[in-house]
């Protein structure tokens, strides 16, 4: 295979986070004593999460601010009197626990660890990251885990995939692969760093972006197949 590094992003690549997410805010609102409807009080959130996670990732708040805000930002425009602080702390220690794991994750991460070196690379929290990969069983299977927040900087910046280079064991750009489900994040960031990417896309979206995965997915189980066609050209 030509591939012998791959650089996997966690959340909705490996791991289903938008379930996670929904299970840890609806548990976080029912501890908080909210009442409020959970599920229309979540989509108001997610736009407001969002929002700032794009933010973050251009470098104009820091994460401690995001962690806090978003739940300020959504207690407000519903005028509940609720500590944002304290809500914080509950979900994240509830999405540390609440994985559900993407269809076919442990058997691909367990067939490229067997070929080389996996690596997750992720602009998520770092502790709670470390705990979700070791609560969800791909922690046998991780050579390292490279986070923005360790690192000081979220994908797509270069700086970020230098730092995760430096983690890997052995690296080279040639044999290196991103594999992740945003093409701002992950895709991007691999065009800019000279490395192949591939695009998870499981709701087959359209690519109106000028990143330029080497190929896409709509299904894990579609990689290992792929990745060995490539080598052959």
């Amino acid at each position: 295979m030509k591939h012998t590094l791959f650089l996997f992003d966690l959340d909705d690549t490996l791991l289903d986070f938008r379930a996670s997410e929904q299970l840890s805010f609806a548990r976080t609102m029912a501890t908080l004593g909210v009442t409020a409807d959970a599920g229309a009080l979540f989509a108001h959130y997610q736009p407001v999460n969002l929002a700032l996670w794009r933010r973050f990732e251009r470098g104009e708040v820091s994460k401690e601010f995001l962690k806090v805000e978003r739940f300020r930002h959504t207690f407000a425009d519903h005028g509940f009197d609720a500590d944002p602080a304290a809500a914080s702390g509950l979900y994240l220690e509830s999405l540390a626990e609440s994985v559900v794991l993407v269809d076919g994750a442990v058997q691909l991460c367990e067939t490229l660890a067997a070929i080389g070196e996996v690596g997750i690379v992720t602009n998520g929290i770092d502790h709670i990251q470390q705990r979700r990969i070791a609560s969800s069983g791909l922690g046998a299977y991780v050579s390292f885990v490279s986070t923005s927040e360790v690192c000081g900087h979220a994908k797509p910046d270069s700086r970020f995939f230098d730092y995760a280079a430096g983690m890997a064991r052995r690296f080279a750009k040639h044999e290196a692969i991103v594999i992740g489900d945003r093409l701002d994040a992950d895709i991007l960031g691999a065009n800019r760093y000279g490395i192949d990417s591939c695009w998870f896309n499981p709701g087959r979206l359209t690519n109106d972006s000028g990143a330029v995965p080497t190929f896409e997915v709509a299904s894990l189980h579609e990689i290992v197949p792929v990745l060995r066609t490539l080598a052959l050209e």
